[in-house]
């Protein structure tokens, strides 16, 4: 039976030695957070373990109290100061890893989640399920709070209401996220990867201003399918213009496939009444004998930097981590073994109002990678589109350096030579 409490009255279910699972995106359970932020000491000794998204989750778990501990697999803006003191661990894994080490390997005492409102029997898990999943079977206590204004849509799972021990009621606005910036250089790389996609392809796009451009370059495609993890406006907007319909779907045919939503209001209506939207979570979505599946999959991400190797840097700057590997290479492997799939990697030619090359001539020792060599296709910036999957190791330099700014290509070439590989 559920148990109807107050947010205040959470603080009292913890021991210090607990780990806490904290739902992320629009299933963040702030109301609970807000509460336990004032309860600093019922918080002493407690891990927190969570998948915290930039730009719409703003927690610091270890600012909960003066010992809260917190185990994060993103690191954004509130919380890279912890990290890189080492008051937060980060532990890098692909989303694939992450579901899996929270379902088989972690002993978790109590799952935190923002949920819809119950019905008779059981409780939607809404628009954004992506890791709660893995939790729900052994987690020793679920807690939900439950907000009238969290949407139930109308294919994603649920959960029995037996298995809701606690229940906070709040009345909140869903978290919604500010709409990327996109500069006339990032709407050229999107106009470069349109160009690579053909009608009746399956997109898999992250988050920012590139894969934004990505959709607004695909107004005159057709029959597109989608299947990512997350859904943003720009795939709503596609959708609703008929370029989405996904009928050349191998598996979920004309369904949409999403583990979290992304976006605005507008997004969060559209998610919760839509018919043609599956929510799904990540051990389907990140799958990769789910993804090999999928004909024709093209899987869509952004890049800091490419080296002349072919190696991507997507999470750190200055040997500081700001991000994160996320569902990327899961996605990548995925379009690799998909018949006729396709992968690529975005980026901008430069950085630092054009001080720095993001085509750089190796990565620096103080950079982990984020894509193998191995495991990149197309490289796009805004100067063009390239293949380097197959190629040599001299052609695949030349076709690099050839999507660098064109005032950076012979210092490129220099230093390629400078390396002896040349």
């Amino acid at each position: 039976m559920t148990n109807w409490i107050e947010a205040q009255d959470v603080a009292g279910l913890l021991k210090p030695g607990m780990t806490v699972f904290v739902a992320g995106g629009t299933a963040e359970p702030r109301e609970i957070l807000d509460a336990l932020s004032k309860q600093g000491e019922s918080c002493a000794g407690v891990r927190f373990i969570a998948v915290s998204l930039p730009g719409i989750n703003h927690v610091d778990f270890t600012s909960l109290g003066d010992s809260a501990q917190s185990t994060a697999f993103f690191a954004t803006p509130e919380n890279r100061e912890s990290i890189a003191s080492g008051r937060a661990e980060f532990i890098p894994m692909h989303y694939s890893a992450i579901f899996n080490y929270l379902a088989r390997e972690l002993p978790v005492d109590i799952a935190l989640a923002q949920l819809p409102a119950p019905g008779t029997l059981s409780v939607s898990q809404g628009i954004s399920v992506d890791f709660l999943p893995a939790v729900l079977d052994t987690a020793g206590l679920v807690i939900g709070e439950i907000n009238k204004h969290q949407p139930a849509p109308a294919d994603a799972p649920d959960m029995p209401l037996a298995r809701l021990d606690y229940a906070v009621a709040c009345e909140r606005p869903v978290p919604t996220l500010a709409p990327p910036n996109i500069d006339a250089a990032v709407r050229d790389i999107g106009r470069h990867i349109a160009a690579l996609i053909k009608d009746g392809d399956c997109l898999q796009i992250g988050i920012g201003g590139i894969p934004g451009a990505v959709m607004e370059a695909l107004s005159e495609h057709n029959d597109l399918g989608f299947h990512s993890g997350m859904i943003t406006d720009s795939a709503m907007m596609l959708a609703r213009a008929g370029n989405i319909t996904g009928r050349h779907k191998a598996i979920d045919s004309q369904v949409m496939v999403s583990g979290a939503t992304l976006g605005s209001q507008e997004l969060v209506d559209w998610a919760g009444s839509v018919s043609n939207l599956a929510i799904r979570p990540v051990g389907y979505t990140h799958d990769i004998d789910v993804l090999r599946r999928i004909e024709n999959f093209v899987s869509i991400n952004a890049a800091l930097e490419v080296d002349l190797f072919g190696q991507v840097n997507a999470e750190m700057l200055g040997g500081r981590q700001i991000s994160a590997s996320g569902g990327s290479i899961d996605m990548m492997r995925g379009a690799a073994l998909s018949c006729g799939g396709r992968s690529i990697v975005a980026l901008k030619s430069t950085a630092r109002d054009g001080q720095v090359s993001c085509i750089s001539p190796a990565l620096s020792s103080r950079t982990a990678v984020t894509a193998l060599r191995t495991d990149v296709d197309y490289v796009v910036t805004e100067y063009g589109a390239r293949r380097i999957r197959h190629l040599p190791l001299m052609a695949r330099a030349k076709a690099l350096i050839d999507l660098a700014h064109p005032e950076f290509r012979d210092w490129l070439r220099d230093e390629w030579k400078e390396m002896k590989l040349a």
